[in-house]
């Protein structure tokens, strides 16, 4: 499968191509960090052989895959001793939604963090991808006190940003205490009592899977994702206990480098009621570069958080309940079937969690589709094989899946016992597809099962099924 070098490499080039050409039909390819693999794209096509798979206009999609090729090319490796137990598959035309194969597609198998992808298509639809989070302060209700009121925005930083890359630009928590203390400057204070806000969120904060350096409790007030070590994203870091408060008294430090004095510890609070004049706020990125962060790097702490904006926009409760209520309702409204899917969270880090691998090719399709532009971030976000997030060091040379390195987009998922992929492939005809590899029945080193649906992904990139 693997092929030579030169070839593998060629079909990189090409295929990335494939992929720019399509995204550009449903709109604007956008994204700093996309920006920079399509240069690194030109240099590796600088040292390459001419590209196997030629470059296509417009909307050209080559011929349909039938059922019994697609079949031919996955049961064999579905069978591999790695997945405990064949795993539940389903695969669509991305462009149309069309099925085109299924086996235990009906099946809610645990997804893990494949999860994401069905809170990445909720959050742009509603409250949609132009949103932003917006972390404010305002008077209190007592004379000389201010109030730091936390909106859900899980990357506001108390470093300088850069952590995140060039493709994603937080909130700074400096520069929220630059503006507040012009705003008191300017009113003749220079000292403040200082409380914070977290109620905007209800429901249990700590995760079912309990303390863990995968997640922050999970409150509407933090910096840098509660990270004791902020400056390693996309990393596992322990967290802090206590994010609100760990919050404020950092930007209390921010506000006496301002030169405000702030009078003892922070303490809990409540804004007065909306309306209340406010003395200076900071939003985050637009959920739609939220959602490529999420997606990209796993970010478990940005995907709880996007699905409590969900919440927020459906009128249910920003809680793990409410949030899941209204993602439901959220796909359900765009025509995605959910059937035996049930889900406890946005991440997919509980293993409570269950979807069908025809809920999330479906999801998949509706964000492909040419009637929603507005979940194209849905898709740029996913990881490319080989190259990008989660799959960086997957479809490596040796791996038996090298040729679709650079042709596979997906999610990743893995837990104990779990290993899941789902996102989207072209095959050797041309044809995008949509696909969910769930694989939750397995035992022991989860990394030969990985490398079984690699290639079972690669075995839909190799496909040329149209009979």
């Amino acid at each position: 499968m693997a092929g030579t070098r030169s070839k593998a490499i060629a079909a990189v080039v090409a295929a990335i191509v494939l992929a720019v050409l399509v995204t550009l039909v449903h709109g604007s390819w956008k994204g700093e960090r996309l920006a920079r693999a399509d240069e690194d794209t030109k240099r590796v096509a600088s040292a390459a052989a001419p590209p196997v798979l030629a470059p296509v206009s417009g909307d050209a999609t080559g011929a349909t895959p039938t059922e019994a090729g697609i079949r031919a090319a996955l049961e064999p490796l579905a069978k591999a001793t790695a997945l405990g137990a064949p795993p539940a598959v389903a695969v669509v035309d991305a462009l149309t939604g069309r099925p085109l194969y299924g086996a235990n597609q009906e099946r809610a198998a645990t997804p893990a963090s494949t999860t994401k992808i069905t809170t990445a298509v909720a959050a742009l639809t509603a409250p949609g991808p132009n949103h932003r989070i917006a972390t404010r302060v305002v008077p209190g209700a007592t004379p000389g006190t201010i109030v730091l009121v936390g909106g859900g925005d899980p990357t506001l930083t108390a470093l300088d940003g850069g952590q995140f890359g060039p493709g994603y630009r937080p909130a700074r928590l400096s520069d929220l205490a630059t503006a507040t203390a012009a705003a008191l400057k300017a009113s003749g204070t220079t000292q403040v009592k200082l409380q914070y806000d977290t109620t905007l969120y209800t429901g249990p904060a700590l995760h079912a899977i309990g303390v863990n350096e995968n997640i922050a409790p999970v409150v509407s007030l933090m910096v840098d994702e509660g990270r004791v070590d902020p400056g390693v994203v996309g990393k596992e870091s322990n967290r802090v206990a206590s994010p609100g408060i760990d919050a404020a008294k950092k930007f209390a430090a921010q506000l006496k480098t301002a030169g405000i004095t702030v009078d003892g510890t922070p303490a809990p609070g409540t804004a007065p009621a909306s309306g209340a004049p406010e003395l200076a706020s900071v939003q985050s990125p637009p959920l739609s570069a939220m959602v490529e962060q999420m997606l990209t790097f796993s970010d478990n702490d940005l995907a709880e958080a996007l699905l409590r904006q969900v919440a927020i926009a459906k009128g249910q409760p920003a809680s793990f309940q409410g949030g899941t209520v209204a993602a439901r309702q959220v796909l359900e409204g765009l025509g995605v079937p959910y059937g035996a899917s049930n889900l406890k969270d946005g991440s997919g880090l509980d293993k409570e969690d269950k979807l069908t691998p025809q809920t999330l090719v479906r999801t998949l399709a509706v964000a492909a589709s040419t009637a929603h532009p507005e979940l194209r971030w849905a898709l740029t976000g996913l990881p490319i094989a080989g190259f990008t997030g989660t799959l960086t060091d997957r479809y490596g040379a040796t791996s038996g899946s090298a040729d679709a390195a650079g042709v596979v987009r997906a999610k990743t998922g893995s837990l104990t016992g779990v290993s899941t992929l789902s996102g989207l492939v072209r095959d050797k005809d041309g044809r995008l597809l949509a696909f969910a590899i769930l694989a939750d029945r397995f035992t022991g080193d989860p990394d030969p099962a990985r490398a079984a649906i690699d290639r079972m992904a690669a075995a839909l990139a190799d496909c040329g099924c149209a009979g």
